[in-house]
């Protein structure tokens, strides 16, 4: 027989993990599978708390004999038939770290003496959600954005801000072309010819202008 195991995190929609295990495995070798794909400590104090269909403790298996037997020595079948569909499996139990192992099924398998195997899986492993990870279906409703969307957010907002840098430097533009025009008017008044003039700003004649009218 072979049962299949989720492992879950409290309250977490971001990760999973899916276990085929044969009925004669341990407890031990499903712990020893978990660590290795998860990547929980190899030095910390394990136990298995085992709940029943309506969430009451009807077993706890640990490294040492806690009155239902050690995990090295008790079979996956042998806690089905205590009554077990879900456990509490602390990896860590000095720091009070666990995930939830439900029972989701049996099958007659073809190869009943394999170890427990990872067939399904997502997010990253339990350590990344204690450093702060938040997975995209944990976000509130207002913060989830698609990276489409958020690309198009940005370049619609970059464009935005291009054309009003556009029209600002169109403008410039625009005043120092007057005032170059207005430069060059004044240059044009200045080449005009004038009559002489004395001192007094009165005009003077040599004789050789024509005065008649």
């Amino acid at each position: 027989m072979v049962y299949t195991y989720r492992v879950t995190l409290p309250g977490i929609k971001g990760f999973y993990r899916v276990y085929d295990v044969n009925a004669d495995n341990s407890l031990y070798s499903f712990y020893k599978q978990m660590r290795d794909d998860m990547d929980f400590p190899r030095d910390q104090v394990i136990l298995f708390k085992g709940l029943d269909a309506v969430g009451s403790v009807v077993a706890r298996y640990g490294l040492v004999d806690l009155g239902f037997g050690t995990v090295d020595c008790t079979s996956i079948r042998e806690s089905v038939k205590k009554g077990v569909r879900s456990f509490v499996f602390f990896y860590d139990v000095t720091n009070r770290k666990s995930v939830i192992v439900t029972l989701e099924g049996e099958r007659k398998g073809a190869d009943e003496t394999r170890v427990p195997v990872l067939v399904d899986s997502k997010g990253p492993n339990p350590i990344e959600f204690e450093n702060g990870y938040v997975a995209f279906e944990d976000l509130p409703d207002d913060q989830r954005h698609l990276p489409s969307e958020s690309d198009r957010n940005r370049k619609s907002g970059l464009s935005s801000l291009l054309d009003a840098l556009s029209k600002d430097e169109g403008d410039e533009d625009f005043d120092d072309e007057g005032a170059e025009d207005d430069e060059e008017e004044d240059d044009e008044e200045d080449d005009e010819p004038r009559g002489k003039c004395d001192e007094d700003g009165v005009e003077i004649y040599d004789g050789t202008e024509d005065l008649s009218i």
